[in-house]
């Protein structure tokens, strides 16, 4: 008896996946639920388990071949079958990289090393060189919270400079995403400016510490997440969707919220479910361990499936704002700016004065289909009055 081993459903909107890479060939026994293969879709690269053990018989579909979910992938059958090579789908070869040429005139140069993501031979040991002993070192002084504000880094595509590459799967796919979302949702974005003074001080003196008691970093980013979540709980039409075809508006009682995660395969966006319901400790815990899978390459179709909603940290890499691009089947996308240090008036009481003030932009792009401009500009002034009392519980 055969088993065909078919694309499964890999999360809400997706229709079509790419085989990336096969984990095994015609010939190899396999155990029910071992990962067979590879498969990357427009939100999540994932591993497609055996249906039932046995040995694999037939691969159907090739690398870097898309079908549609439901499609046959490979064909499995008992143990003692034997596969038939005629009927093996050999993996296309990759596209090459390939460096421009230099001009005649110009003197032979050494080449720069391929893209980052390609493997580098390793190179030679130097000599060991008699070194003195080192003097004792002073014990390490306490670890201070990390400072919010971006740290200039060598951008990892630096080494893709002066080459040609093929477009990688992720990146095609999301970018296939949104350009759709551009041409089907009427969209536009405004901004506010906030005084998050107050909570960079709170966030500050939480963070001292935090490592220690929960064992991972506490960043900024889960109080503006808890604060879009909770003010959509005041503004339901940001927390919607629109199906222009069935003429219908569906308001969400849940704020899953997606975070965006700058990895090396292009952005992903990994969902905080329920986030309106839960702390800022709660929320860290949940961006920690979504941007960790993330960054792994373990997150699976379920981490990305379900958002009613999405908040982009812009600002950790420095901008100070933008003009972001709502997620298909959303109605709004909010972006975090840096924080600047600038001076700005302080109002205490019925008195004014101008002090040193830490301010963040808000954007809001949405779908002005179903989000007018009154809308989006009640909910930034929800989330800055949010942001700016700094009033959060729980989350020692």
């Amino acid at each position: 008896m055969t088993i065909s081993v078919t694309l499964p459903a890999l999360g809400e909107s997706v229709t079509e996946g790419t085989v990336t890479r096969w984990l095994k060939q015609p010939g190899e026994h396999v155990q029910e639920d071992e990962p067979l293969l590879e498969v990357s879709t427009d939100k999540v690269d994932t591993e497609v388990p055996a249906p039932a053990a046995g040995v694999l018989l037939t691969i159907v579909v090739g690398e870097d071949e898309t079908v549609e979910v439901g499609a046959a992938l490979a064909v499995i059958g008992p143990p003692d079958a034997e596969p038939s090579a005629s009927t093996a789908v050999t993996a296309a070869p990759a596209a090459p990289v390939t460096a421009p040429q230099p001009a005649r005139s110009s003197p032979p140069v050494a080449q720069p090393p391929a893209a980052a993501s390609m493997p580098l031979p390793a190179a030679a040991a130097p000599a060991p060189v008699p070194q003195p002993a080192p003097a004792p070192m002073p014990a390490p002084a306490p670890a201070a919270a990390p400072d919010p504000r971006p740290i200039a880094a060598a951008p990892p595509t630096a080494a893709l400079r002066g080459h040609t590459a093929a477009v990688p799967r992720l990146r095609k796919a999301v970018g296939d995403s949104l350009k759709q979302a551009l041409l089907e949702q009427a969209q536009l974005t405004s901004t506010v400016e906030a005084d998050v003074t107050g909570l960079l001080r709170l966030w500050r003196r939480t963070a001292d510490g935090y490592m220690t008691r929960e064992g991972f970093v506490l960043t900024p980013l889960p109080f503006f997440v808890l604060a879009a979540a909770q003010a959509l709980k005041a503004h339901p039409v940001i927390n919607a969707r629109i199906d222009t075809g069935g003429a219908t508006i569906t308001y969400y009682d849940t704020e899953n919220v997606g975070i965006t995660v700058d990895t090396a395969q292009g952005p992903v966006t990994p969902v905080v479910r329920g986030a309106g319901d839960l702390t800022v400790s709660g929320i860290a815990r949940a961006v920690h361990d979504l941007t960790d899978h993330a960054l792994a390459g373990r997150l699976t179709p379920a981490d990305v499936a379900g958002a009613t909603f999405t908040v982009s940290d812009t600002g950790r890499r420095g901008a100070l704002f933008d003009t972001l691009i709502v997620p298909p089947d959303q109605a709004a996308i909010l972006g975090v700016g840096a924080p600047a240090r600038r001076p700005a008036v302080v109002q205490d009481g019925d008195d004014e004065f101008i002090g040193v003030r830490e301010l963040v932009h808000l954007s809001l792009s949405y779908d002005h289909r179903l989000v007018d401009g009154a809308d989006a500009a009640r909910y930034l002034t929800t989330v800055k009055k949010i942001v700016e009392a700094a009033a959060f519980e729980d989350i020692r």
